[in-house]
């Protein structure tokens, strides 16, 4: 009798176990197929803007480019481009501005920081670049800051650019006037103090970029693994690389891709461009994004 009772109990904790280990398989499939889903579904929300290729030729990169908008008179234009142009001489840090119709869905931080990158604005040393993004029909603008530079003109500050400076002029129609005195101001939170390095500007560990890279290696595993199992489905693939450009891209200093408000074929002016051309800087720092 007791041999019996001892066997039945094994027996029913082999069958529990059996239904454990089948209701966490269910769950970590669940899971597994959710991530998956909110994925997909993202990378399906964000727009595809077409970048133009960074001009081949040095006297073409410049401060200031316009695709179709028309956003400034040609004096106008010429005046800020000569500005931006003699503080890159002076200082090396390369202030540029575009102006567009629309993002066509895009995110407008997230393109900013790819075109910023794509282009190399900036030096490739110092990391110095700052790019300025106008959205004209969608009301919307970005600021965007290189990694070397960040600690100068943090989020904040670029997020109080936005909405102190360049939303009140933008929205009385004074772009001119916005775009003038918001690079005034950029310029005066760096001057007397670029050092061109990051050496003790952060007191706390950078924990972010590691959970985000954490999770990345997670989310490819299991894309990758339902890419085997899907016959070389072209779709997941992109996905995956939609998610990468949100991960590298997105400049996570900025909370929920850029501060700012909650308001709702182009090329340089004529007049020459940048001395050497853009320096080959590689973005990464973060800035603000608002609305007007």
């Amino acid at each position: 009798m007791g041999l019996e009772l001892r066997f039945r109990e094994k027996q029913n904790s082999t069958s529990g176990n059996r239904n454990r280990n089948q209701n966490r398989k269910w769950i970590a499939g669940k899971l597994a197929l959710s991530l998956f889903l909110i994925v997909s579904c993202y990378s399906v929300s964000i727009g595809q803007y077409d970048i133009p290729e960074k001009p081949s030729r040095n006297s073409e990169q410049t401060a200031f480019y316009d695709y179709g908008v028309n956003l400034l008179s040609p004096a106008q234009r010429q005046s800020l481009e000569q500005k931006l142009i003699k503080y890159a001489d002076t200082t090396s840090t390369q202030i540029v501005v575009v102006v567009i119709p629309s993002t066509k869905g895009e995110d407008i931080s997230m393109l900013g920081a790819k075109w910023l990158a794509k282009w190399g604005i900036g030096d490739a040393k110092k990391d110095n670049g700052i790019l300025i993004t106008v959205a004209k029909d969608d009301r919307q603008v970005d600021i965007n800051t290189s990694y070397g530079i960040e600690y100068l003109i943090s989020d904040r500050d670029a997020e109080r650019i936005i909405n102190r400076i360049i939303v009140p002029n933008f929205k009385a129609g004074q772009f001119y006037r916005g775009l003038d005195e918001s690079t005034t101001a950029m310029m005066q939170m760096l001057a007397g103090n670029y050092k061109g390095t990051r050496e003790n500007n952060r007191s706390d560990f950078p924990i972010e970029p590691i959970i985000m890279f954490i999770v990345f290696i997670v989310i490819i595993f299991i894309l990758s693994r339902n890419n085997h199992r899907g016959g070389g489905r072209g779709g997941r693939r992109n996905v995956a690389g939609s998610l990468l450009d949100v991960i590298i891209l997105s400049n996570m200093g900025r909370g929920s891709f850029g501060g700012g408000s909650s308001w709702g074929g182009g090329g340089g002016f004529g007049g020459g461009g940048f001395g050497g051309g853009f320096g080959g800087g590689m973005g990464g720092g973060g800035g603000a994004s608002g609305g007007w």
